[in-house]
């Protein structure tokens, strides 16, 4: 089985080809190929980690679309004060299936 770790988004992924991965907002449309940088490569029995050999590797992925996250409330509250706040927020994300791995 061959996989890669992968670095996208300030988070590292595991993948293999054909898997369907959600990152942060990448830029580029629907249909596009976005290149990943490989940390680590497992071909079966093989771990290759060297960084001269994992700048020859090549991780692609097309972009299928562009998603928004679930909304998180983040409250803020201190008592005796009067003071409340409330706000929302919804990461911006994109779906991407990886297509290669060489």
């Amino acid at each position: 089985m061959v996989y890669a770790i992968v670095r996208a988004g300030g988070r590292q992924e595991k993948v293999s080809v054909g898997d369907f991965v959600t990152l942060n907002r990448v830029a580029g449309g629907a249909g596009s190929t976005i290149e990943l940088p490989a940390l680590l490569l497992v071909d079966g029995e093989k771990v290759t980690s060297a960084a001269a050999d994992l700048a020859k590797v090549t991780v692609t992925a097309e972009i299928l679309n562009d998603l928004r996250g679930p909304k998180i409330v983040i409250q803020k509250f201190k008592n005796k004060t009067g003071y409340k706040k409330r706000q929302g927020h919804r990461q911006e994300l994109t779906k991407v299936k990886i297509t290669g791995i060489k």
